[in-house]
């Protein structure tokens, strides 16, 4: 099955897109899809214009929320070291200047529309609406200014030490290797550049790692069956955070990525820890979404609210640092 649906009209994205269960097909056959030119073009203009600045102010240290080279998982520190940043933490933060062309990308209609389709079930009493979406993580992927960078092969919510049949436990596959219920949440990345930095193993997500991926070194440049992810600006693969997968930054290309989650009410408490590790409760009741359309700020801040929920209802979530 194709991981990369057909293109999207600027005005409407959502009127162009394959049906809600091809969309779930794909990702459950491959563990990635791909939707090209989601974005019209002037909001693909407006969030380069304010990455633009963004990126500048978080590599002058004037932005403390980064991810810093070589670190790849939280946490990370908040001056700019001499290897440079690979990312800027924190989009929807009241605080960043242009957090609001970041927040009307988060909960476009076409975004948001595509990660209801992903997370629904196939009948009617397990579709999700806005109603049942939590807000998540929105930050920003950036190219490296010193030299070349690369994260290692994992998955993100499964440890690598463990064996086949703990992986697959964590992978919530059954006795027959299907996947157990319907996805806790979605997650993407959307382009405003060309990039193909995201590496992925299609499939993965369906299986335990094979002998030869166990033993393979864990910055591997070729695993079998890999594929780089090539996208145009605009475009946007929504991915399993279970595949197999790695990132590869070429110093020199420029990159500004948005990546992002968003989850459903209810159906893990793995995510309480996954989302608010990364700090969000501390400013989360201060979004300001008063920049919005009036119905994506309706969307917007019931999102929000049931984030600040989950925090309150989660308490000390720690650090799940894979670095360690």
């Amino acid at each position: 099955m194709s991981t990369e649906t057909t293109t999207a009209t600027a005005a409407e994205p959502s009127a162009t897109l394959p049906s809600p269960s091809s969309l779930r097909a794909a990702l459950s056959t491959d563990g990635f899809v791909i939707i090209r030119s989601l974005l019209s073009p002037s909001k693909l203009a407006s969030l380069r214009s304010a990455t633009a600045s963004t990126i500048e102010q978080a590599r002058s240290g004037g932005w403390p929320h980064i991810r810093t080279v070589p670190k790849q998982f939280p946490p990370w520190p908040s001056n700019p070291p001499a290897d440079g940043i690979w990312g800027v933490q924190h989009l929807l933060h009241p605080d960043l200047p242009g957090h609001d062309a970041y927040a009307a990308a988060y909960f476009d209609s076409g975004v948001m529309g595509v990660a209801r389709a992903l997370l629904s079930g196939d009948d009617e009493a397990t579709a999700i609406t806005d109603d049942d979406l939590v807000m998540e993580l929105w930050n920003l992927l950036v190219g490296v200014m010193a030299h070349d960078f690369e994260l290692r092969w994992h998955r993100d919510d499964v440890p690598a030490m463990l064996d086949a049949a703990g992986e697959a436990k964590a992978l919530g596959l059954d006795e027959r290797g299907e996947k157990r219920g319907t996805p806790a949440h979605a997650q993407w990345n959307l382009a405003l550049y060309e990039d193909e930095s995201l590496v992925v193993v299609p499939g993965s997500h369906r299986r335990p790692r094979t002998e030869e991926e166990r033993a393979a070194d864990p910055y591997a440049a070729e695993l079998p069956g890999m594929q780089f992810v090539h996208l145009g600006p605009g475009d946007v693969v929504f991915y399993d955070n279970n595949i197999l997968h790695r990132g590869v930054y070429s110093n020199g290309v420029e990159r500004a990525t948005l990546h992002g989650s968003v989850g459903v009410v209810g159906r893990t408490q793995q995510r309480a820890r996954n989302v608010l590790q990364h700090g969000v409760g501390a400013w989360v009741d201060r979004c300001d979404f008063g920049g919005l359309e009036p119905d994506v700020r309706a969307r917007a801040e019931a999102m929000r609210e049931k984030l600040v929920r989950m925090g309150t209802e989660a308490g000390d979530v720690g650090f799940y640092s894979k670095d360690e």
